[in-house]
C-alpha cells in the first residue's frame, strides 16, 4: 500500500512510531523511573504511599530533579525502535489480512485485530535477530538504571557502560534476561490493539443524521465521522486500561528478573513468582500500578495522538515539499 504521494505507508507507520515512542518517553520518563523502584522492591508488602516516599527519596537523596531521568537514552532508544517495529509489524500485517479478505467485507473482525496485533508483537519482542537486539538488551540496562541511583555502589554510570559490563560479567545471557515475561507482554499489545482498533470503527460508524428535506416522510442523509483528537484521547485510554488491568503482573516480573542481582535470587520465572507470592501476596503482582497509570495513560495519550497525527500529516508535508 501506498499514499496518492507515492510515499510507502510502510516508511509513514514506522515514523509515526519512531516519533511517538521518543515524544512519549520525553515526557513521562521520570514516571518510568518511579514505577521501575517500586516493581524492583522486594520488602514485604506494599504500603500506602510507595509512590510519593520514592519520590521524596529521589529528589532528597540523588541529584533533585536531573535524578528522575536517569536511564533516559535507553529509554528512548527501547521505545522509539519499538513502536517504530511494532507499528511497522502491526500495519503490514493487517494490510495482507485486508487485501486477502472478500472484498465485499468492508471490516476487519475484532479476531482480525487480535490476531494482527498480536503477530506484531510476536515479531516486536521475539521474531528474529534485529528485534531482539533493539528490545530485550536495551530493556535490561534500562530496569537496571532505572532501579537505582547513579550514586549507588555499582550502578551503570551510562549506557554504554552498563551494555559492557552486562557483557563482561555475564555473557550474551545478560541481555536476555526477563524475556519470557516480555513474551507474555505480547497479550497486552494484542488486547489493546484489538480494543483500540473495535472503538475507532465504532466511533467512526456513530452517523450524524443531516435532514436534507423539510417533508418529515424525506429520508436523511448520513455521513460517518471523522475522528478527531478528543476522540482518540478517549479510544486510547479505554483500550490501554482494558489491556493494563489484564497483563500488568508481567511487568514486575520482567523487571524482577532484570535487576542487578537476579541472577543471584531467582532461579526462573516461577521462582520469581513463588517468592513474589510468599513474601509479598498477590499484591506484589501489582506493585508500582499506581505510578504505572499514572504514566501508562499520558504515554498512550502522547503515543497515540502522535502517531495518528504524524501519519496524516507526514503524506501531506511530502507531497507538498
Amino acid at each position: 500500500m501506498t499514499y496518492e504521494n507515492d510515499l510507502s505507508s510502510s516508511f509513514v507507520e514506522a515514523v509515526a512510531g519512531f516519533t511517538a515512542g521518543i515524544v512519549s518517553t520525553l515526557c513521562l520518563h521520570p514516571l518510568d523511573l518511579v514505577k521501575t523502584r517500586l516493581q524492583v522492591d522486594r520488602s514485604s508488602s506494599s504500603r500506602i504511599g510507595g509512590t510519593f516516599r520514592v519520590v521524596r527519596e529521589i529528589y532528597c537523596h540523588e541529584v533533585g530533579i536531573v535524578a528522575f531521568y536517569r536511564g533516559l537514552t535507553p529509554n528512548i532508544i527501547g521505545n522509539s525502535s519499538s513502536w517504530a517495529l511494532y507499528f511497522l509489524c502491526y500495519g503490514k500485517i493487517k494490510n495482507a489480512m485486508w487485501t486477502s479478505r472478500n472484498p465485499q467485507e468492508e471490516q476487519l473482525t475484532p479476531t482480525d485485530y487480535f490476531l494482527a496485533s498480536g503477530a506484531a508483537g510476536f515479531l516486536y519482542f521475539s521474531s528474529g535477530m534485529l528485534t531482539s537486539i533493539l528490545t530485550n538488551p536495551i530493556w535490561v540496562i534500562k530496569t537496571r538504571m532505572l532501579s537505582t541511583g547513579s550514586k549507588t555502589p555499582g550502578a551503570y554510570a551510562s549506557f554504554t557502560t552498563g551494555a559492557l559490563r552486562i557483557y563482561h560479567s555475564e555473557g550474551i545471557a545478560g541481555f536476555y534476561r526477563g524475556l519470557l515475561p516480555s513474551l507474555f507482554g505480547v497479550s497486552h499489545g494484542a488486547l489493546q490493539f484489538m480494543a483500540y482498533e473495535q472503538l475507532k470503527s465504532y466511533r467512526t460508524k456513530m452517523p450524524s443524521a443531516l435532514p436534507i428535506s423539510d417533508d418529515s416522510t424525506e429520508p436523511v442523509q448520513t455521513q460517518w465521522r471523522e475522528l478527531g483528537n478528543l476522540d482518540f484521547f478517549v479510544i486510547s485510554s479505554l483500550s490501554k486500561i482494558f489491556a493494563g488491568c489484564i497483563t500488568y503482573p508481567y511487568q514486575v516480573l520482567r523487571s524482577r528478573l532484570q535487576s542487578y542481582d537476579a541472577h543471584l535470587i531467582y532461579r526462573g520465572i516461577q521462582d520469581v513468582i513463588s517468592q513474589i507470592w510468599a513474601k509479598e501476596g498477590a499484591a506484589g503482582l501489582y506493585k508500582g500500578l499506581g505510578p504505572n497509570l499514572l504514566r501508562v495513560l499520558p504515554s498512550t495519550w502522547v503515543t497515540f495522538l502522535v502517531y495518528e497525527n504524524t501519519r496524516a500529516f507526514l503524506p501531506g508535508l511530502v507531497s507538498g515539499a
